[in-house]
C-alpha cells in the first residue's frame, strides 16, 4: 500500500460520499468492484457488483435519503487495505428521521483501483477486519 492508494480512495469518496457524483468516482474504481454497504442493502447482505452495482447503490441511497453526507475524519493505510473512519449524516426522504452515526469503510485496491468496498456502522468491526486494534 502507499499514499497513492489513500489518495485514490479520497478522490473516490469525495465524489461518492460528499458530492454524490457517481460518474466522477468511477475512474478510481475497478469495473468488477464489489460493494457491501452498511446501510443501503446491508441488512439484507446485498453485494453490489461492477459499475452498474455502484450506480444502483447510489440510486437506492438517493431514494432512501433526502440528505446523505459522509464526513471523512481519518484515513489509514493498513498495509493491505485503506480504512476510512468518519461520520454519516442522513435524513430519511419519507420519514424525515435523522441519522448521525460513526461509519467506516474498508477499501481494497489492486492496480491502483478500488476492487472491494465494505461499509461498517461499527468502526471497531472495521478495525478488526483490517487487522487493527485501534
Amino acid at each position: 500500500m502507499s499514499q497513492e492508494n489513500v489518495e485514490v480512495c479520497k478522490r473516490a469518496f469525495e465524489a461518492l460520499g460528499v458530492r454524490r457524483e457517481t460518474d466522477a468516482a468511477l475512474p478510481y474504481i475497478d469495473p468488477e468492484v464489489e460493494l457491501r454497504s452498511a446501510i443501503i442493502g446491508g441488512a439484507e447482505g446485498n453485494a453490489y457488483r461492477g459499475y452498474e452495482g455502484v450506480r444502483e447503490w447510489m440510486g437506492e441511497s438517493d431514494a432512501a435519503f433526502g440528505e446523505l453526507r459522509l464526513e471523512p475524519e481519518e484515513w489509514r493505510d493498513t498495509g493491505d487495505d485503506v480504512l476510512l473512519l468518519g461520520r454519516l449524516h442522513a435524513r430519511g426522504r419519507e420519514s424525515g428521521v435523522e441519522i448521525d452515526s460513526a461509519i467506516a469503510w474498508l477499501l481494497t485496491l489492486r492496480g491502483g483501483k478500488i476492487v472491494r468496498m465494505r461499509g461498517y456502522l461499527n468502526p471497531p468491526e472495521a478495525l478488526k477486519a483490517a487487522g487493527l486494534s485501534e
